[in-house]
């Protein structure tokens, strides 16, 4: 109770005080109109009182009390007592001129007409020697505080840090400025960096640009800097990423000032920094999508997720849940996941109808029987084992979930009248040197095989692929369901790279490493990935979902591959320690089925654009799809018994397929990662 007494205490001493202000300001305003205006008189008669003829005399002192009365109204009208000064700006001096305006305009008017015609200089000096006071008082507070600033600035002998302000534009000014009004703050701005040569030599409040982002290291040591603000959130992000590489060759703190205040309206402030974050090296502009067709596609949909509890499917069903289904289905073997994404839709979405089941994508009877119970609109298969490694002692698995659950849930899809089938591929697809990517190549084939025979209404010779017997022993085949009419499922594919944070993502394994004091283990000095987030990623495959026409493979214009050896650095420099001396780095060797690169197409396939510049639409490489079903069937039965040789069964569905196969030539390399 104490406390809260003592809280409506000063609360109420803090509304007395800023009322007490206006009181005196409004004091002073009276006083200031008033003698503005007998000040025009006295200065036309030659500054003495007793020249002033008594009938200009008394009909100013007959105006003072209306004056007065229509000032304090016009005032208050104009909100000329309710700004924070410390803080005026242009709006503050907008208003104090408009209401020094009217007033005097009033003043002309009224005592023209009701008392006196006054000289012609008494209207004009009384006008400008009026909005002088009134402007005068209201900014010699801020005066005051910015020249204190300077002082503290300047004359203090040691502050706790040095700056460098890296940007001269709005932001850059908008952060300088909360530092110099922080009077509690022991931060001292000593210098400015700016690409542009035309702000060179000059100052802001003061500060002086230097210099360009080749300038950074000089003046780090010049002026002994210790922190680095970087306020350009509009700038391109490969330019971005090149000043952070720059300030990271110095021991200094960096902050970044985030992307979206390009767009909002706020005022920049120190607090508004924030460290640089992994993805501010990438050097790639993030995707920004028009979602209105995604909108147009999902609202009102039933949309099934599968594998919805994991790094993408989790982010699918996030998105999706914004653009207003007629209901969610998540469907995950993994119950924690699912249930975690379960609460977080439910807690952000309490009248959205969500469905969350647990079964496998192995499952096809489970399959039908939630297909022919929800019936959905719209399929994004994101179910898949996606570990390279693992993958490589266990290919028999990554058959059996990645290509026959592909398989499986695409015709439950097909059969119970699904309108899109969205598959969720990768760019190790592409010439795959490890089982896992080679069965995502293989899922790709697997959609288009199925997108060709609806197309060409071959459904007849589509199999059926089962594991388990509906009766009797293991040898009784399931008869063949009867294909519904007018089937005009589209399937399509979306290909992308590695994507930052998901499971399994090298980023998290760094961070960690980092955590433990290292090391940090790396494959091989020459790797390089392509990396995107995940909701770039996720507004790709909703893009796709809404461009398909069926048989597509989508795949997304990535930038510039990044090495995987200076982003393990980055990510220590970023952690304020120093690589191989803080953190050792240590090569380990390439993984079974690793490959120094990834590419995003085939050599054959080429490219066709889409209405996003971004996102682009491999030609589909021409396969025999009948020796292809053959082929799956065989290697579901190799897969399910478990066969030594299974990888000699992909080789052959798969011709770009190869174990193993790497790049000899480092040119070679790094010309196919740029492929795009």
């Amino acid at each position: 109770m104490k406390s809260e007494k003592k809280k409506s205490r000063t609360k109420k001493l803090r509304i007395e005080k800023w009322r007490a202000v206006a009181t005196l300001l409004a004091i002073y305003d009276i006083v200031a109109t008033n003698a503005s205006y007998f000040l025009a008189l006295w200065i036309r008669f030659d500054g003495s009182v007793s020249q002033i003829p008594d009938f200009y005399l008394n009909a100013y002192l007959k105006f003072i009390p209306i004056y007065t009365v229509i000032c304090f109204a016009v005032f208050i009208m104009a909100r000329m007592y309710k700004s924070v000064w410390k803080y005026a700006s242009f709006d503050e001096a907008a208003r104090t001129a408009v209401g020094s305006a009217v007033a005097s305009f009033l003043h002309i008017l009224l005592i023209t007409v009701l008392i006196e015609r006054m000289p012609l200089s008494y209207y004009f000096w009384g006008s400008c020697f009026q909005f002088i006071l009134l402007i005068a008082v209201r900014f010699s507070y801020r005066f005051f505080l910015l020249e204190r600033s300077h002082i503290k600035n300047f004359d203090t002998p040691k502050a706790d840090h040095r700056i460098m302000i890296i940007g001269a534009g709005e932001a850059g000014q908008m952060l300088l400025r909360s530092i110099l009004r922080d009077n509690s703050a022991s931060d001292r701005v000593v210098c400015i960096i700016d690409d542009n040569p035309n702000k060179w030599s000059r100052y802001i409040d003061g500060i002086p640009i230097v210099g360009g982002k080749e300038d950074i290291l000089y003046n780090v040591k010049k002026y002994n800097i210790d922190k680095i603000y970087i306020a350009i959130p509009s700038a391109p992000r490969e330019s971005k990423r090149d000043i952070i590489n720059i300030c990271e060759e110095t021991d200094c703190v960096i902050k970044n000032l985030p992307d979206f205040y390009q767009y909002a309206n706020s005022a920049v402030t120190v607090n508004s920094m924030r460290n640089v974050s992994v993805e501010d090296l990438l050097g790639r502009e993030p995707l920004r999508t028009d979602m209105q067709d995604v909108y147009s596609l999902i609202k009102g949909k039933t949309i099934i997720v599968t594998g919805g509890g994991g790094s993408i499917g989790s982010e699918l069903c996030r998105q999706i849940a914004a653009h207003e289904p007629e209901r969610l289905i998540i469907f995950d073997i993994y119950e924690n996941n699912a249930y975690s994404i379960q609460q977080e839709l439910k807690t952000k979405y309490p009248k959205m109808n969500l469905t969350v089941l647990i079964g496998s994508v192995r499952d096809s009877r489970r399959l039908d029987e939630m297909f022919k119970r929800f019936k959905p609109d719209i399929v994004y298969h994101a179910a898949a084992h996606k570990h390279v490694p693992l993958m490589e002692d266990s290919p028999c698995e990554a058959i059996k979930n990645n290509v026959i659950g592909t398989y499986k849930t695409a015709y439950a899809a097909m059969m119970n009248g699904c309108k899109r089938f969205v598959l969720i591929s990768t760019d190790k697809a592409v010439n795959p040197t490890n089982i896992m990517g080679a069965s995502k190549r293989l899922c790709e084939m697997i959609i288009q095989a199925f997108d060709r025979s609806v197309k060409e209404n071959k459904l007849e010779n589509i199999p059926r692929l089962f594991t388990h017997a509906e009766k009797g022993g293991d040898e009784e085949v399931i008869p063949l369901t009867s294909f519904p009419e007018n089937i005009r499922t589209e399937f399509v594919a979306v290909r992308f790279g590695n994507v930052l944070g998901s499971n399994g993502s090298v980023v998290p394994l760094f961070k960690q490493q980092i955590e433990r004091g290292g090391p940090v283990t790396i494959t091989h000095p020459e790797i390089v990935r392509y990396f995107m987030t995940i909701p770039e990623a996720v507004s790709l495959v909703l893009l796709a979902g809404a461009y398909a026409h069926g048989g597509e493979i989508f795949v997304l214009d990535m930038g510039s591959p990044v090495r995987i050896e200076t982003l393990a650095r980055n990510l220590i420099k970023l952690s304020g320690l120093k690589p191989d001396i803080d953190i050792k780095i240590e090569y380990t060797g390439l993984r079974p089925g690793e490959k120094l690169y990834e590419e995003t197409l085939m050599a054959e396939e080429g490219l066709q654009t889409t209405p996003n510049k971004l996102i682009f639409i491999g030609n589909p490489i021409p396969f025999n799809v009948e020796e292809f079903r053959d082929g799956i069937e065989s290697l579901m039965t190799a897969a399910y018994d478990n066969s030594g040789n299974i990888r000699e069964l992909v080789e052959k569905i798969v011709p770009t397929y190869s174990a193993n196969t790497q790049l000899a030539d480092k040119k070679e390399r790094i010309d196919a990662a740029k492929v795009m």
